[in-house]
């Protein structure tokens, strides 16, 4: 190469200041940042284990004046935990299931939800509902460490369902109160779940829940694929 040719080309220090002013003239201050990435959730599945809601003034009841609850671990949807605190569910003709754990914060109405196993353990016609539906439910008794009360209604079977952001519905193309299907993918007992309420709202995570019973038909904890379709 000859000198003129040498001479006329760029040095090196001079390309790094032509990169860096193309990079920070671009919009984003990165090259391949033009197009964003389409949005794509995050499924997760989860067994939504037999367990109580209460109310402030139940709670009171149960554990004493000026109790709290306190949390043991928090769950996957933001500010709801599992407490330390549990409680004995008592049904027709005594029959009883101890140790039936307390989900907090504290709610308007004390609601119980069960698998259809264990009301037939404990002599309960479940019906199935949305929670917070308790319209023409069965009662219980609760037991606590400081009190005894009758729970004349909200004893149900929680319908499957999957909390959404309304990002997630608008990626799967549904409306709040619709509904959706879930696919379980494993080695020895694949299923599909049929009919999940969409339950959408901005403080939501996408999270499917569903009970024990519908958790180990489909053996959910080894499930290689879950799947939301319509």
């Amino acid at each position: 190469m000859s000198s003129a040719i040498a001479n006329a080309l760029p040095t090196r220090s001079q390309i790094e200041a032509l990169v860096r002013q193309a990079l920070l003239a671009h919009p984003s201050g990165r090259v391949n940042k033009s197009v964003e990435q389409p949005y794509r959730p995050r499924l997760v599945a989860n067994i939504s284990a037999r367990h109580v809601h209460v109310s402030e003034s139940d709670l009171e009841r149960l554990f004493g004046p000026g109790h709290q609850l306190r949390p043991l671990k928090p769950l996957y949807q933001d500010g709801e935990f599992a407490a330390e605190e549990t409680l004995t569910v008592i049904g027709p003709r005594q029959r009883m299931i101890h140790g039936v754990r307390i989900l907090g914060p504290c709610r308007e109405h004390t609601q119980v939800e069960l698998a259809f196993t264990d009301g037939i353990s404990l002599g309960i016609d479940l019906p199935v509902r949305r929670s917070g539906d308790h319209h023409d439910t069965p009662g219980c008794w609760l037991m606590g460490p400081a009190g005894l009360i009758e729970l004349r209604q909200g004893v149900i079977r929680a319908e499957r369902h999957v909390h959404m952001h309304p990002r997630d519905a608008a990626y799967y193309g549904v409306q709040p109160g619709g509904r959706m299907h879930l696919r379980v993918v494993n080695a020895a007992c694949s299923m599909v779940l049929e009919n999940l309420l969409c339950r959408v709202d901005a403080k939501f995570k996408l999270e499917v829940h569903i009970d024990t019973d519908e958790g180990n038909a489909c053996d959910l904890p080894k499930a290689t694929l879950v799947e939301l379709f319509k």
